[in-house]
């Protein structure tokens, strides 16, 4: 590999990093006064959606995420990410969350930011301190357009997403 192209490699992940160190992140999913940042990992998978009949008329309900967990450089397998919403961690920790705020992406073609509350640990690892989770830097994930009718009701439709996770602890 050419110096000129592994400098270039090495330039494009130092900005792409330092954007996302960069975030803004709303007010309306700050974490409250007192919480630390505990972890931040990145997630690659889909939103799951099922056809479903809501007051008449077809539409996608959400169902659950299911994305792997990687590190902030986005090379090392770190955990999971599924229903509940839940998170496992790769030290055997996991947490259980609820969403409290939402806050649309800035390109509305992602899903929305969030701010969840921890409700639940299992393990004695990293996770097992988080107090609250968001969701930022949204890619995808948003329900499909079309599809959903009377011959596709229970049809589940995986839309693939990205997002960068933030843990937090008190």
């Amino acid at each position: 590999m050419s110096n000129k192209l592994v400098f270039s490699i090495a330039l494009f992940l130092f900005c792409y990093r330092l954007a996302l160190a960069e975030t803004a992140i709303p007010d309306a999913i700050k974490v409250p006064d007192g919480n630390k940042s505990l972890l931040t990992v990145h997630a690659k998978g889909d939103q799951i959606y099922l056809c479903g009949l809501e007051a008449g008329v077809y539409v996608w309900k959400w169902q659950a995420p299911d994305a792997k967990l990687y590190d902030s450089q986005e090379q090392t397998l770190v955990g999971s990410h599924g229903a509940g919403p839940s998170w496992e961690y790769r030290d055997g920790s996991s947490a259980k969350a609820k969403v409290i705020q939402k806050v649309d992406a800035p390109d509305k073609a992602n899903v929305p930011w969030l701010l969840l509350e921890v409700t639940q640990h299992k393990g004695d690892g990293l996770l097992a301190q988080a107090s609250y989770i968001q969701r930022i830097n949204t890619q995808g994930g948003v329900s499909p357009s079309s599809g959903c009718d009377t011959n596709h009701i229970g049809a589940e439709q995986r839309v693939p997403y990205s997002a960068d996770y933030n843990f937090y602890s008190k």
